[in-house]
């Protein structure tokens, strides 16, 4: 079993900044790829960023230019750097991870976080 832990939402005013993290545990071989998704009322839960082992990101258009996703891979932690924020940012967070574990390396299993309030308002 792997366990993920979100800490680091908030209240923001509009313009400000907040750090995310999610930090993984358990019997983990490796995690090819980490992931934020977010979800407001009355909408779907979308994509906002991913981050691979191999290095490789990518974002979400409404967030590009704004969010950095980053990766301590000896933590199994991955973090997102929210900047300029905005009040359409309001959303509950989610981490996303597809692991690896150490009884079966060729078999991948996605986990998600508890979510965590994001709300940005003046």
């Amino acid at each position: 079993q792997v366990h993920l832990v979100e800490s680091g939402g908030g209240l923001v005013q509009p313009g400000g900044s907040l750090t995310l993290s999610c930090a993984a545990s358990g019997d983990i071989f490796s995690i090819p790829a980490m992931r934020w998704y977010r979800q407001s009322p009355g909408k779907r839960r979308e994509f906002v960023a991913d981050a691979l082992s191999s290095g490789g990101t990518n974002y979400a258009d409404s967030v590009k230019g704004r969010f950095t996703i980053s990766r301590d891979n000896p933590k199994n932690t991955v973090f997102l750097q929210m900047n300029r924020l905005k009040p359409e940012d309001t959303a509950v967070y989610y981490c996303n991870v597809d692991v690896r574990d150490l009884v079966q390396h060729t078999s991948t299993n996605t986990y998600w976080g508890q979510g965590t309030q994001v709300t940005v308002s003046s």
